[in-house]
C-alpha cells in the first residue's frame, strides 16, 4: 500500500478547576485572571463552560518531549496567575465536594446555546477532561485507524481515572465524570464507519437539520477533530500529575503508530463489537486499574497489570521510533502510584481514620490535588 505516512504530531488539551486557597471550594475566575493568562499564553488558554474552569492547549508538538515542555509552561503559568489572586488550580475531573448547582456559567454564545439546547443535562457538567490529538492527515486513514483504536479506549480510561467523588459523596466509581458526561447526546464509543465520506455524510445530516452547527458537538470518546487533521482521543479523565498525562499521551501516539504500521503491512487490529468494548469501558469507569478488563481473545478478565505490560510490549518498537519509549514505560508507575481516583480515596480514609470530620477529610483531598498539580513541573 503506497501512501504518505502520518506525521503523528501531538496536541494536548487540559481543563482545570479553580479553587479558593483557603476554603478549597470552587470559585468563579475573578476579573483579570483570564486576561492575565491570555496575556501570557495567548490562544493556548481559554475560558470553559463554567467560570470556575480554565482550559489550556499545547501547540502542535512533534514529540512527546515537546508536548511535556509546553504543558509544563502552561501549568506553571496558570498556577502563577491563580496564586496572584489567592487561588489554586487543580487538574481533576470532579471536585471532591463542590455543588454543581452553585456554579456560574461563562457568558459566551457557545455556552449559552449549550445550556439552551441541553437544559438540565448541561447544568450538571461540573467535569473536566483531557484530550489528546494525533496528526493523521489522510482522511480515510483517520477513520480506519479510529475504528481500530476504539479497542484501547477502556485501557486509557482506567489509567487516567480521577473522579471518585461527586458533591461530597464517594460514588464507588473511579470515573464518575463519564456518568455525568454520558447524559449528553452523541457521546460514548464512536460508531464504525467505512470511510471518511460515510462519516462526513452522517455528520452533515445532523448539521443540515439544524441540530448542531459543526462536528465539534460530536462528543464521542474518539473522533476526527472538527478543526484539525487529527484523531482526538477524549476518553481520559484529566490527570492531576503531569507525568501521568505525558505517559497517556505517549501511549496514545504509539498506539496510532502501531496501527498505521499494521495497515502498511496489509494487516489490522481485530475490530470487536461496540457491546464488548463498552463492557470494558464500564469496568474501567467503575474499577479503574483494580479489577482488570476482559481479554476478548480468551474470554477472561485479565488483571490490569498484565494488560498494561502487554500493551507496553506491543508498542515498544513504535514508541522507540517516535522517541517516547521512556514515557511509555513510565505508564507502569501509575500501577505503583495508583491512579488519582485510588489516591484520593486513600487520602480521605486516612484523614477519617485520624479523626477528621468528613468535611475536613474532603478538604485534605483537595490539598493533595493542589500538590499533585505542581509535583512534576
Amino acid at each position: 500500500m503506497s501512501e504518505t505516512a502520518p506525521t503523528f504530531t501531538l496536541g494536548i488539551e487540559e481543563e482545570y478547576l479553580i479553587v479558593d486557597a483557603e476554603t478549597l471550594d470552587l470559585v468563579p475566575a475573578p476579573d483579570g485572571l483570564m486576561q492575565h493568562c491570555i496575556d501570557q499564553l495567548g490562544e493556548k488558554v481559554s475560558p470553559e463552560f463554567l467560570q470556575c474552569q480554565i482550559e489550556v492547549g499545547t501547540g502542535v508538538c512533534h514529540t512527546v518531549a515537546d508536548a511535556r515542555a509546553d504543558l509544563t509552561h502552561l501549568r506553571r503559568t496558570v498556577k502563577a496567575a491563580c496564586n496572584a489572586h489567592g487561588l489554586e488550580p487543580i487538574a481533576v475531573s470532579t471536585h471532591p465536594f463542590a455543588k454543581w448547582h452553585q456554579q456560574v456559567f461563562t457568558d459566551k454564545e457557545r455556552y449559552r446555546n449549550l445550556e439552551k439546547d441541553l437544559g438540565g443535562v448541561a447544568r450538571r457538567m461540573l467535569i473536566c477532561g483531557m484530550h489528546v490529538h494525533v496528526g493523521i492527515e489522510d482522511e480515510d486513514m483517520r477513520i480506519d485507524l479510529m475504528n481500530q483504536f476504539s479497542y484501547f479506549l477502556p485501557h486509557l480510561l482506567a489509567l487516567s481515572t480521577s473522579s471518585p467523588f461527586w458533591e461530597g459523596g464517594d460514588t464507588s466509581l473511579n470515573s464518575y465524570r463519564l456518568s455525568v458526561f454520558d447524559n449528553l447526546p452523541r457521546t460514548g464509543i464512536p460508531p464504525l464507519f467505512n470511510s471518511f465520506g460515510e462519516y462526513d455524510r452522517s455528520i452533515k445530516t445532523i448539521i443540515k437539520s439544524g441540530i448542531i452547527e459543526d462536528g465539534s458537538k460530536i462528543w464521542w470518546d474518539l473522533r476526527p477533530s472538527a478543526k484539525f487533521p487529527t484523531v482526538e482521543s477524549r476518553i481520559c479523565d484529566i490527570c492531576p500529575r503531569l507525568n501521568h498525562t505525558v505517559a497517556l499521551a505517549a501511549l496514545t501516539q504509539s498506539l496510532f503508530h502501531m496501527l498505521y504500521t499494521l495497515r502498511r503491512e496489509n494487516k489490522r487490529w481485530r475490530q470487536y463489537d461496540r457491546f464488548l468494548i463498552e463492557e470494558n469501558r464500564w469496568r474501567a469507569q467503575r474499577y479503574g486499574i483494580t479489577e482488570g478488563l476482559i481479554d476478548f481473545g480468551i474470554g477472561q478478565i485479565v488483571p490490569f497489570s498484565t494488560l498494561l505490560q502487554e500493551l507496553i510490549d506491543l508498542v515498544t518498537p513504535h514508541a522507540a521510533a517516535l522517541g517516547c519509549l521512556a514515557e511509555v514505560q513510565s505508564a507502569a508507575a501509575i500501577l505503583e502510584d495508583g491512579t488519582s481516583a485510588t489516591r484520593q480515596v486513600s487520602v480521605l480514609r486516612e484523614a477519617r481514620d485520624g479523626g477528621a470530620s468528613e468535611e475536613d477529610a474532603l478538604k485534605n483531598v483537595v490539598r493533595s490535588l493542589i500538590t499533585d498539580f505542581s509535583a512534576d513541573l
